[in-house]
């Protein structure tokens, strides 16, 4: 491996004009199919293997045409305090409203409270609703459409009602950046030039971020795929681009001040970093892409689509970067190193390896401390609570949520998520007898506060009914609802031969958290095992990687207990801007797992190669956790402060699930970065000693020796050195 990706770098290196010119074309190629390919179509979000899907997809099946998927409106209207909507200037003012939507573009059907007979006016008479339905998708809603809705309903308002409107003709699409992302970029700009203290060697890793990114991103849009899983991958691209960039940069820059020329050093760069590159890329790509596991179409997209910018971006680090750095071969070096056969200056001890010292000087009493601090910390995390966001879930100062709390103040908790419970009687005597009986079951149960009448398919054999729950979409009086109605369900299919299926909102919410939690340990198992033989392969030892699996066991459940005390506890929610505090996204746990295994892997691989190389070349244990924190503790921690600086970016948008994730994101990289692998590896590595490297006999024949450290390289360009007799049996001295 390092061999191969040595003579790469050096290709690179020497052909520069030539990779860049391709890069170039691949870019422009990319941004062009970009532009030229069809929009995405939305297939919503849908759980295959659920009751709930199999409701939604039955209804498909015997209600052609009912499920419509054009966009939909839900105007809210409630008079003034002491005055109802019904009266004749508020419903005069209902009527103007409804008009003005109705003349709209894309509009293609008004349903007007007053008149249907389904209970579009609260008993009161305060508060009504009115449903708008399109004949286009969200995504193809124009902004004139939009515009006349939210015009109408100013009208509303300007007529003394206070009328709110939710559904998805007004739900703003994904969010792709923001100020605060700009932010995180300069903090990343900052970073680095700290680090290298050099202009040029600070831009690299942003210019070839920006291009992998670049290209992932219109190759995902030319692939197809949905905007959903545009997020995920801009973070994980911009993120791991920069990095990856950097560990090399900070390589070449190593070997230059070793004496190396420029092509020699920009080779043994890739061919040693570059080595730790594609194993940390190849860990990310595997524990996003196990994200299929689970079987949620929308999780596979988005964990298929960032593993895929993940790949750009390790490709874009080992031959644009090498290029790169054939234009500029001194100006990435401090401007004390750049004149021709400059002296390398004395540099006193880094802090990395002073670090190091103490950790291993004491390293009982720190890896102690450091497990009870993150245990204490993951302490939330017991009360994790599962759900799907609905507009509950948005700021009161959307109108969204608005109308949320509308429908709810007039109609009951429970209105704003009701059961849609589908009959299917098709294989029954009497259908119509069957489908009565259910909803005679329905109307009878404890928690349901209403029945809607049965609505017949064509052909007479199915049966939809709507049931309102008094309690709230996310309350556990709802869930426990749904599994009484399930269960009843059952027993009128025993009974009369008819299925009974429970959808809705609140169904699908427990249907996505029973089978995300089911998918979690096959997952891990998956992920995990795979990443673990990986990290066998790259440092030749069973106890670390081992150990790698274990501390970010520990960085994720901390990060669990970070969004738990701030998006359901309501700690520093005001200050992270944390409009309303509520359960999780069911999601969330496996989508975090995923993303935060595969860089959590990143940082054990940049360090701990380091540590392995110096042993390998001969240094006792102690000793080789010292140097390899000399080498690399600075450009790690640089790396973990872009990261989180780029992940924290995304806490400032509106989008609850992004804001989650970024928050999620950032604090288990700054645990996994700075608490276990700065601080529990070495003391793990001190404790273990040379048994952290053993591996036996039989499964070192097995293994591939990828060669990471570069120690073969080495080898074969200087073999008139000999090296210390440590290294002379590098196996043998581990292995038993």
């Amino acid at each position: 491996m390092a061999s191969l990706l040595y003579r790469l770098g050096r290709l690179s290196f020497r052909r520069r004009r030539y990779f860049a010119f391709v890069w170039i074309v691949l870019l422009a190629a990319c941004a062009f199919a970009a532009a030229t390919a069809p929009a995405a179509e939305d297939d919503g979000f849908s759980m295959p293997g659920t009751e709930s899907q199999r409701a939604f997809d039955l209804m498909d099946e015997r209600f052609p045409g009912g499920n419509a998927e054009g966009a939909d409106a839900r105007i809210v209207f409630a008079a003034p305090d002491g005055r109802k909507v019904t009266a004749g200037d508020s419903r005069a003012a209902v009527d103007k409203v409804l008009e003005a939507v109705a003349r709209g573009a894309q509009v293609k059907e008004v349903l007007n409270p007053f008149t249907q007979d389904d209970n579009t006016v609260s008993k009161d008479g305060t508060t009504a609703y009115a449903t708008v339905t399109y004949n286009a998708v969200s995504d193809d809603l124009t902004e004139a459409t939009k515009k006349s809705l939210m015009d109408a309903v100013q009208d509303g308002r300007d007529a003394g009602l206070t009328v709110e409107v939710g559904g998805s003709a007004v739900d703003a699409g994904p969010e792709l950046g923001g100020v605060t992302e700009l932010i995180g970029i300069g903090v990343a700009a900052v970073v680095l030039f700290l680090t290298f203290r050099a202009l040029v060697a600070a831009g690299l890793p942003l210019i070839t971020a920006l291009v992998g990114l670049a290209a992932g991103i219109c190759a995902i849009i030319a692939a197809g795929m949905s905007t959903t899983t545009i997020t995920l991958a801009l973070m994980l691209g911009l993120a791991v681009g920069i990095d990856y960039a950097l560990f090399i940069v900070s390589r070449y820059r190593a070997e230059r001040a070793e004496g190396h020329p420029a092509e020699e050093a920009a080779g043994l760069a890739v061919g040693t970093a570059g080595s730790a590159v594609v194993f940390a890329g190849a860990t990310v790509v595997i524990a996003l892409a196990g994200l299929s596991v689970a079987g949620v179409p929308m999780l596979t997209d988005m964990g298929l689509a960032a593993a895929g910018t993940v790949v750009v971006a390790v490709l874009v680090a080992l031959t644009l970067l090498p290029a790169l750095l054939g234009f500029f071969p001194r100006a990435v070096l401090p401007r004390a190193h750049r004149a021709p056969g400059q002296p390398t200056p004395p540099a006193k001890e880094p802090a990395g390896s002073r670090w190091a010292r103490f950790v291993i000087r004491r390293p009982l009493a720190v890896l102690l401390l450091s497990i009870a601090g993150l245990g204490v910390v993951a302490v939330p995390a017991l009360d994790l609570q599962l759900t799907l966001p609905g507009d509950e879930a948005q700021p009161t100062s959307t109108t969204q949520r608005r109308a949320y709390d509308a429908l709810a103040d007039g109609f009951g908790a429970g209105f704003n998520g009701p059961l849609t419970v589908v009959v299917d009687a098709k294989d029954a005597a009497d259908p119509k007898t069957v489908v009565t009986r259910a909803t005679e079951i329905l109307t009878a149960t404890d928690g349901v506060v209403d029945v809607s009448p049965a609505v017949f398919n064509e052909a007479g054999d199915t049966a939809v009914v709507t049931a309102v729950p008094g309690t709230g979409p996310s309350a556990t009086a709802t869930k426990d609802l749904v599994k009484a109605i399930r269960t009843q369900a059952n027993e009128l299919e025993a009974d009369a031969g008819a299925s009974m299926l429970v959808t809705g909102r609140t169904a699908m919410n427990i249907d996505v958290s029973n089978k995300v939690t089911a998918a979690l340990i096959p997952y891990l198992a998956v992920v995990v095992g795979l990443a673990v033989v990986l990290l066998m392969v790259v440092f030749r030892s069973v106890l670390v990687p081992l150990k790698a699996a274990l501390g970010f066991l520990l960085s994720v459940a901390a990060s669990f207990g970070v969004i738990v005390a701030v998006f359901q506890w309501g700690w520093l929610s005001g200050p992270l801007g944390v409009p309303q505090t509520g359960p999780v996204m069911s999601m969330m746990p496996i989508f975090l797992i995923g993303v935060v295994f595969g860089l959590a892997m990143d940082y054990e691989v940049f360090l701990v190669t380091r540590v392995r190389e110096a042993f390998v070349r001969g240094e006792q244990p102690s000793q080789a956790i010292v140097t390899g924190f000399r080498h690399s503790a600075r450009v790690v921690v640089a790396a973990a402060v872009i990261m989180i600086a780029v992940f924290a970016g995304f806490i400032g948008m509106t989008d609850s699930m992004i804001k989650m994730l970024g928050l999620g994101l950032a604090s288990a990289v700054f645990f996994d970065a700075f608490i276990v692998r700065m601080t529990m590896v070495p003391a793990a590595l001190a404790l273990l000693g040379r048994t952290a490297w053993w591996l036996p006999r039989w499964l070192g024949r097995v293994l591939p020796d990828m060669d990471v450290e570069g120690e073969n390289l080495t080898r074969r360009l200087t073999p008139d050195i000999a090296l210390p007799a440590q290294t002379t049996h590098r196996d043998e001295s581990v292995n038993t």
